[in-house]
């Protein structure tokens, strides 16, 4: 029962995580006029006082020495520190500088990423479908390059960045409030040292834009930090596989969102390459059931089998011989 309440939790995690990724392209473009880096530092800081708040109030504090005591995962760390600034730094410039369709791309194609990244470094096999699945996806990727006149660089870039990220969390293995919590503390005083700067050269927004957008830019500590707990409670709760499925959810509003509220344009070559992907997508989800249906299937028989009590064989009275076989030949 421990289990199933885990993985509930975890599936309830990930919907929530996703989901708020999906809209979260309408809050960026309220932060103008300050630009994307400094949008990217307030994050840092002001997450790492949200979840300092919250680790305060739960009063979760152990886990930090026994994290310093483990160099190789505080290098863990830091590396998805590393990784996660430039998916959110791109992922801002991108949405505030009109390419939240060609964003969502990005999350599109993080499935075929980070199945390729299993093939690459952990040296998984792949079955027939999803070797399709990922050769359909790197049709896409050229199709839309001729659509764009240039590789999708900024999808590609989203995708293998967020596909690390989702790597690393899962070999560090800790709550969501606390890597979160470990992320921003590698990244605070760096961000914080360029707000300083920022502020003596006169150029920072948070005072010259007003009470209203100084409030906007700490809440992006609340709207970061958010998701982010919910997706690293989610990373260790549930199969990998199924991640993947629920990360759909949030291109699929970004999507929606670029097409009907931004309204970018999505000439017919595009169409085309999003076709691609959303084929290649359908190709492994579709795998994905089949393959969970077949392991259910042979998870009963072999149950079924151990719980079935082997019969005793019975002999005939006069002769000694398996009854059962003269049952047989008669």
């Amino acid at each position: 029962m421990k289990g199933t309440n885990e993985q509930r939790a975890g599936l309830l995690s990930g919907i929530g995580a996703y989901g708020l990724w999906g809209i979260v392209p309408l809050f960026w473009p309220l932060l103008k006029p300050s630009g994307a880096i400094e949008i990217l530092a307030h994050r840092m800081v002001w997450s790492l006082a949200v979840v300092g708040i919250a680790l305060l109030a739960l009063r979760r504090w152990a886990w930090i020495g026994e994290l310093i005591r483990r160099p190789k995962k505080l290098g863990l760390i830091t590396v998805a520190a590393a990784v996660i600034t430039v998916n959110w730094g791109l992922y801002i410039w991108a949405v505030n500088n009109g390419h939240v369709v060609e964003a969502s791309l990005g999350y599109f194609i993080n499935p075929l990423v980070t199945i390729a990244m299993g093939v690459l470094l952990l040296g998984e096999r792949l079955r027939p479908v999803q070797w399709v699945a990922v050769g359909t996806g790197v049709a896409a990727v050229l199709v839309l390059a001729i659509g764009y006149g240039r590789p999708p660089w900024i999808s590609l870039t989203l995708a293998f960045s967020f596909a690390t990220y989702g790597l690393v969390k899962k070999k560090v293995n800790m709550g969501g409030l606390e890597s979160l919590t470990a992320e921003t503390a590698v990244l605070f005083v760096p961000a914080l040292g360029y707000l300083l700067w920022l502020g003596a050269q006169g150029d920072a927004t948070f005072v010259s834009g007003g009470a209203g957008h100084a409030a906007l830019l700490a809440a992006t500590g609340v709207v970061t930090a958010t998701p982010l707990v919910l997706f690293g409670a989610a990373a260790i709760r549930v199969p990998l596989s199924t991640l993947g499925l629920l990360q759909y959810l949030a291109p699929v509003f970004q999507f929606i969102l670029g097409i009907l509220y931004f309204h970018e344009a999505m000439p017919p070559e595009r169409w085309a390459g999003f076709a691609l992907v959303w084929l290649a997508l359908t190709l492994l989800t579709w795998d994905a059931f089949r393959t969970a249906r077949r392991t259910r299937a042979q998870a009963a028989r072999l149950a079924a089998t151990a719980a079935t009590p082997a019969l005793p064989e019975r002999t005939s009275p006069a002769t000694g011989a398996d009854s059962s076989y003269a049952a047989r030949e008669q």
